[in-house]
């Protein structure tokens, strides 16, 4: 089965977004790495993927302790399904400035893993400046961030955690820090 894990743009959710986040221009709208100073290698069109079903915390960061490292590869596409974007309207006020993160602890040990994409279905996995800072400490380790994923429910119907394989495609500009892509899921 292949899924659609990217956000269809409207003229009105780009003018929303534009209104309340300034890097939610060109390269940053909707589903897009965060690429910073780096190119996006090719080999990474296709990975294969997990997801971790991470709904149930809130209130705090997703840490390493919430799911099973152990089943990370490497060069994996490891995906957090928090749900949010489900909750919050992308590109809200709210959407930009209350979304779940990632733990720097969590962070450090998906770079341990070697992965080579982390995806959430939110607006970072930091927030407010600790979120270009963070991407660009991904970035400078050859891990490219995925933001605003959807559809995620479809890979983990009743389970925890569910696999697939994914196809990436980004826009292939050049000098910016975001790269608007398709990111297609085959279960």
């Amino acid at each position: 089965m292949l899924i659609d894990l990217s956000v269809k743009v409207t003229k009105s959710m780009f003018e929303n977004a534009a209104a309340n986040e300034k890097l939610a221009s060109f390269g940053h709208l909707g589903t897009h790495f965060d690429v910073m100073n780096k190119e996006f290698p090719l080999s990474f069109t296709k990975r294969k993927g997990i997801l971790f079903d991470v709904r149930s915390i809130s209130e705090r960061d997703i840490t390493e302790h919430d799911i099973n490292i152990n089943m990370v590869e490497q060069e994996m596409f490891v995906v957090f399904y928090s749900g949010f974007i489900e909750k919050t309207a992308y590109g809200t006020k709210e959407y930009f400035k209350e979304h779940p993160q990632l733990s720097d602890s969590l962070i450090d040990e998906l770079i341990k893993a070697k992965i080579s994409l982390v995806g959430v279905d939110f607006a970072g996995v930091r927030r407010g400046k600790e979120h270009t800072p963070k991407d660009q400490y991904l970035a400078d380790r050859g891990i490219f961030v995925i933001e605003n994923l959807i559809n995620l429910g479809e890979i983990v119907r009743n389970e925890k955690v569910g696999k697939f394989e994914a196809d990436i495609f980004p826009v292939n500009y050049e000098g910016l820090t975001g790269l608007p892509c398709r990111v297609i899921a085959r279960t």
